[in-house]
């Protein structure tokens, strides 16, 4: 096998309130994938908590020193020797405010990067739902890209994903893979998850690996699911639907070369004001 191919797996959840429940079965899944020969394993946003809302989520959050499922995690990584992304965990930053963080954690089970959310969800949508992310959410303000022995990973959560500015910075910045775990609503998910997805690969000649939440939570709340592994073509490698699951797909690296040498869009972006 080329030393630029890599068989990575989404974990999809459905988490509600309860960490240790969530920590369980997410761990389960990651098992599975680890036996279906996957060597770089990424789970959803809000891995450890999806709660009825920012206050709730506040009042189970803790530092990450205090954190119970971040540990279990770095002992999972290292015992079954994989590349592990938990999409997101809150962990409280102050008395007021939560970071929605991702861990990239290596087969030693040490943390090789961390990246807070940048963008925060703060809409109002045409069902009802509102959501004020950042009334409880502190958010980032640093892009990360790390390496991985196949190559570099870009680090995103969710609501970034609107926002094509910080995927060509992570593209700039060597990213080959970008990572978008993710609880799109329901409503959202069915107009924009696939095209906005297929759209950061295409447009900056990336894989995109995006494990979600689906399906309808314990809190009432409905995520759209449909996890996807995209290739930089704009191609669906893996799709999921909406139960809890995992998906996997074998990527070369090598393949970024071609497409960017076909489409070398990176290497002409200028600069420019705006009229008017």
């Amino acid at each position: 096998m080329s030393e630029r191919k890599i068989k990575v797996a989404c974990v999809q959840l459905r988490c509600g309130d309860d960490v240790a429940e969530n920590v369980r079965t997410t761990m389960a899944l990651i098992r599975e994938a680890h036996e279906a020969g996957a060597q770089f394993i990424a789970t959803p946003e809000n891995t450890n908590l999806m709660a009825a809302d920012g206050g709730a989520k506040l009042e189970k959050t803790v530092v990450e020193n205090d954190d119970t499922a971040l540990p279990k995690f770095s002992a999972l990584a290292e015992e079954l020797g994989t590349w592990l992304l938990v999409g997101s965990l809150a962990i409280k930053v102050s008395e007021g405010k939560t970071a929605n963080r991702s861990y990239l954690i290596g087969p030693s089970g040490r943390i090789a990067a961390r990246y807070d959310k940048i963008h925060l969800f703060d809409v109002n949508l045409p069902s009802g739902e509102t959501y004020r992310e950042s009334n409880t959410v502190a958010p980032g303000g640093e892009a990360v890209v790390a390496s991985l022995p196949w190559g570099r990973v870009g680090l995103s959560v969710c609501y970034d994903l609107r926002f094509p500015q910080l995927y060509r910075a992570l593209a700039k910045s060597g990213a080959e893979i970008l990572t978008v775990p993710s609880a799109f609503t329901e409503t959202t998910g069915k107009a924009h998850w696939h095209v906005l997805l297929r759209a950061r690969a295409i447009e900056n000649g990336c894989f995109v690996v995006a494990p979600a939440q689906g399906g309808t939570h314990a809190n009432g709340r409905k995520t759209f699911g449909h996890s996807l592994i995209v290739g930089p073509w704009g191609e669906i490698l893996a799709q999921a639907g909406t139960d809890p699951g995992v998906i996997a797909a074998e990527i070369d690296l090598d393949e970024i070369a071609q497409v960017r040498s076909r489409l070398p869009s990176l290497q002409h972006d200028r600069p420019f004001g705006a009229a008017g």
